[in-house]
């Protein structure tokens, strides 16, 4: 395992945003030498009140075993069965997002890279914005990567087919 600081921590939930940030984190180690850190942090299902009064540990260990499959195959999605092309070391850890990465990037030399998200007034009111709480908090540099310019264009796809509007293929390509 790279020494502590020799490290590029990605922050990985599967969404198509962590996926981008994913693959510039790769890109990152690649130039720089370092190891790519892939941290997926989850919570049992509807978040950890209802489970303060002491769960059973087979629901736990199920939940964790699914975190570490969506793991898996947010890194199959993003780099294949071919691999990142730097050393990786995955890690699965309990607790909110924010608050594991700032844990797992903890040294000034770390390189901390997190999806920005696309954030509207609803969705910044509804879920808070790890990048944002990580921006605010790290003691190493963070990379926020943006959205990819897919990423709107499947959005906008995926909005048509929900209402069943009819789908223009020319405003896709650009083309009018």
């Amino acid at each position: 395992m790279n020494r502590p600081g020799n490290r590029v921590v990605a922050g990985v939930s599967g969404s198509l945003g962590s996926l981008t940030a994913l693959h510039r984190a790769a890109s990152v180690a690649r130039v720089t030498g370092a190891a790519l850190w892939a941290v997926l942090a989850w919570e049992p299902p509807g978040g950890d009140i209802p489970h303060r009064g002491g769960v059973c540990p087979a629901p736990r260990t199920a939940w964790r075993s699914m975190a570490a499959d969506r793991l898996t195959e947010a890194l199959d999605a993003a780099f294949g069965s071919a691999g990142p092309g730097v050393p990786l070391e995955r890690l699965v850890v309990y607790g909110k997002p924010g608050t594991v990465l700032l844990e797992v990037a903890d040294q000034p030399e770390d390189l901390l890279v997190v999806g920005a998200g696309a954030r509207g007034p609803l969705r910044r009111a509804m879920w808070p914005s790890v990048s944002r709480y990580c921006l605010a908090r790290a003691c190493c540099p963070v990379l926020a990567v943006p959205p990819s310019p897919l990423h709107r264009t499947f959005h906008a796809v995926r909005r048509r087919n929900t209402w069943q509007l009819p789908l223009n293929v020319a405003e896709l390509t650009g083309r009018r």
